[in-house]
């Protein structure tokens, strides 16, 4: 079955009210007809079963059949901080960390970053991101589409970082796997964590001190040194299972 989103305005009289990029492609590229069924998210909790009843060229109309309350989500959000990555990789990291379950993922320009984009083209990036988190969650069966933030630097990062109830920053020379553990024990449902990864060559000593000056806490991910794709989705990996374990 193909899902689709909306906004919880868009569901109403018991019809959901599908518009956009989304009308092209349920009637040019899926090439689908009255009376087909479709999923439908409100972007919020709820999941609806769907028959589809008028399709306009600027509005689909879909009859509700069923509707039940959304379980994908994670209990706590998890924000990643992802330093720039060469080439496509950023297309890459933003799907599966969407599947893994990052409620928000935040592009980050650090000392070692090689990329370097003008406010243009990151304008552009950024819309293509937001395209591939779109698609992620569609497959994922995320009740939500993550966002994918503005470019921002490493110190606004760690702004950001500082407001939520939990920050970590995983760097290949911190040591201690019981300080690590139970640092993550800290996190708990509700609450909101981010995670800061640097890019390839990793974080500079004085951005990691600049963390940690704003409370974001060192931790290892082992005695193996991860590639800057690896490491954003082991620490989702840990932090989901540690959270749905619950």
């Amino acid at each position: 079955m193909h899902y689709f989103f909306v906004t919880p305005a868009q569901v109403r009289d018991g019809f959901c009210l599908i518009a956009g990029q989304d009308v092209n492609h349920i009637r040019n590229v899926l090439r689908m007809k009255p009376g087909e069924q479709i999923g439908v998210r409100d972007g919020i909790s709820r999941n609806y079963i769907c028959t589809l009843d008028k399709i306009g060229e600027e509005e689909i109309c879909a009859r509700i059949q069923s509707e039940e309350e959304g379980g994908s989500e994670l209990p706590a959000r998890l924000w990643l901080f992802q330093g720039l990555p060469k080439g496509d990789k950023m297309d890459w990291i933003i799907q599966k960390a969407v599947e893994l379950g990052a409620c928000r993922i935040v592009p980050m320009a650090t000392r070692r970053s090689v990329v370097k984009l003008d406010k243009k083209k990151a304008e552009a990036k950024v819309r293509r991101w937001n395209a591939v988190s779109e698609s992620a969650a569609k497959q994922s069966g995320r009740m939500i589409v993550p966002e994918v933030g503005q470019v921002v630097s490493f110190s606004q990062a760690c702004a950001m970082a500082q407001k939520l109830d939990a920050g970590l920053i995983p760097y290949e020379l911190a040591s201690g796997m019981e300080e690590t553990k139970a640092l993550l024990d800290r996190i708990r449902p509700g609450m909101d964590a981010g995670i800061l990864i640097g890019p390839e060559g990793g974080f500079d000593v004085e951005e990691v001190e600049e963390a940690r000056q704003a409370g974001i806490c060192p931790i290892t991910l082992g005695r193996r040194i991860l590639r800057t794709e690896t490491a954003g989705m082991a620490a989702l990996s840990i932090l989901m299972f540690h959270l749905e374990g619950r």
